[in-house]
């Protein structure tokens, strides 16, 4: 056999063996929530950024969106690749001793298989079923192994139709053998290229960065409408049979909750406004809802924490972890919440359980909890080892909602200003307006407050005397005295502050 027909027979059966790998995984995630090594790489490097190469990706692919839809095509691209080398390499090896190829293939597998494991290890426990971090990483492994074991026995019976002699006249030749073996590649390409097109439908990308703005906002946020930030490609779906809370660390009596279990339990109803650290100042990355759950501290007492826990280490489905300081665990506004404004939590907010931690930035609010430690000592989750904070407590901001400034408003005719102010949990006391560019301020009426830990919506009403182009800014100040700072940050890494302007253009 010449030197090309190997290359040739190679690239064909690895690319073979590649797409029925990558449509075990394909299926695996789909109908089992475990995910392939291409979304788990991803997991595993984005904590590793700082946030400055963060933001030049978030640049270089015009969003976080692109960003996802590029690692994971580039993963799958690259493992496809992997696979055709590792087709090529075996099917010379298979030229010179066949025995030899079997345990060489063998080899080289199961080194595939400990890498990964030990490159992907942190992130292994990822469920988006929501099984617990243990069983999850068990599943993920036995998986792993099972998919590449597909390939290898896949790779070992493509080369062999490929190379392998007839052993009668009416056996087929060895085009038609190719023709076959392209033919069932084609196959397993459509059934992945299916496969992907369900999970594609399934992916977060048309509503992650679901904003709340404009006119019309609601005090109380509906469901459907309530902002959406995630870092997945596609998120969980957690089956409630599968989800367990549990609660461990430096404790004295661990504790393992069902769903039923948690629901069981004494509750409260609390109003809680939440916010993206990554909102810019008058953007709608921010709102507001009626959490049902239990408070927190409820569940550290029954475990008995030990001395010295310094901070609640928490862990989603999803893989993604977070902390704050069991102080904060500690207030009775923290809860572990399983409704939402009535409801059942919805899929994308974190069902079946949630922490809100009021005062503190949405990525601490972390959705489809499944376990929480108390720890003795600072720890970083997922967005702090970016370097995010290292205080996210949410600043005294205010915005405009209404009206539409980018149509023009009539001069002399009454017009109705709103928008939203927010003191993380110690509550707004007063909003102003400046329509002169912050030379004068006059006091706006609330038109809705109701909670320290919610939103306020206010109201303004002005008439502008003449045409011509108007700066309007908006502040806030909360129940402690505190004014709402006009110094302009971005968003990273604790948070935008500043006043929130906008012109307003007025004609005739």
């Amino acid at each position: 056999m010449s030197r090309w027909a190997i290359v040739g027979f190679g690239v064909l059966s690895g690319l073979v063996a590649g797409l029925a790998l990558t449509l075990a995984q394909a299926l695996a995630r789909l109908w089992l929530g475990v995910a392939p090594p291409a979304e788990l790489v991803g997991d595993r490097v984005a904590p590793l950024l700082s946030i400055s190469q963060f933001f030049t990706l978030l640049r270089v692919f015009r969003g976080y969106d692109q960003l996802k839809q590029f690692g994971i095509g580039a993963g799958t691209l690259g493992q496809l690749a992997i696979a055709v080398l590792i087709g090529v390499g075996y099917a010379w090896l298979r030229a010179r001793n066949a025995r030899r190829s079997a345990v060489g293939l063998a080899l080289v597998v199961g080194t595939v298989w400990l890498l990964a494991v030990a490159g992907l290890w942190p992130v292994l426990p990822t469920s988006y079923r929501g099984l617990p971090p243990g069983p999850a990483r068990a599943v993920t492994m036995i998986l792993m192994a099972a998919s590449l074991a597909l390939f290898a026995v896949t790779l070992a019976v493509a080369l062999r139709l490929l190379t392998g002699r007839p052993a009668q006249s009416g056996a087929p030749s060895a085009a038609r053998r190719a023709l076959l073996t392209g033919g069932a590649g084609a196959g397993l390409a459509l059934a992945t290229g299916g496969v992907g097109t369900v999970l594609y439908r399934r992916a977060t990308f048309d509503y992650d960065g679901t904003e709340y703005n404009g006119p019309g906002i609601q005090p109380i946020a509906p469901n459907d409408k309530f902002y959406v930030v995630t870092k997945n490609v596609i998120d969980p779906r957690v089956r409630a049979s599968l989800w367990r809370l549990d609660i461990g660390g430096a404790v004295t009596r661990p504790r393992v909750l069902r769903l039923p279990d948690l629901r069981a339990l004494p509750a409260v109803t609390q109003e809680t406004t939440l916010m993206c650290i990554s909102n810019p100042v008058g953007r709608g990355l921010e709102s507001n809802a009626l959490w049902t759950g239990v408070p927190l501290r409820d569940l550290i007492a029954q475990a008995g924490p030990t001395d010295g826990v310094v901070e609640v280490l928490l862990a989603a489905v999803d893989g993604y972890t977070d902390t704050f300081s069991i102080a904060k665990a500690l207030e009775p506004t923290t809860l572990i919440a399983y409704e939402m404004n009535g409801e059942p939590l919805p899929q994308r907010h974190g069902f079946p359980a949630r922490i809100i931690v009021p005062g503190l930035f949405g990525e601490k609010n972390v959705k489809w909890v499944t376990r929480i430690d108390l720890v003795t000592e600072e720890t970083k989750g997922f967005y702090e080892r970016q370097g995010w904070g290292p205080n996210f407590v949410i600043p005294t901001r205010s915005r405009f909602t209404e009206p539409n400034f980018a149509q023009p408003l009539r001069a002399g005719a009454p017009i109705t200003l709103r928008g939203t102010a927010l003191a993380g949990d110690r509550g707004i006391a007063k909003v102003e307006v400046s329509t002169d560019d912050g030379a004068s301020w006059q006091q706006a009426a609330l038109e809705y407050s109701s909670s320290p830990l919610a939103w306020v919506l206010w109201r303004y009403d002005w008439q502008p005397p003449q045409p011509g182009e108007y700066n309007l800014l908006v502040r806030a100040t909360d129940r402690t005295g505190a004014l709402q700072t006009a110094e302009r940050r971005a968003s990273p890494p604790q948070g935008a502050t500043g006043y929130h302007r906008v012109t307003a253009r007025v004609v005739p």
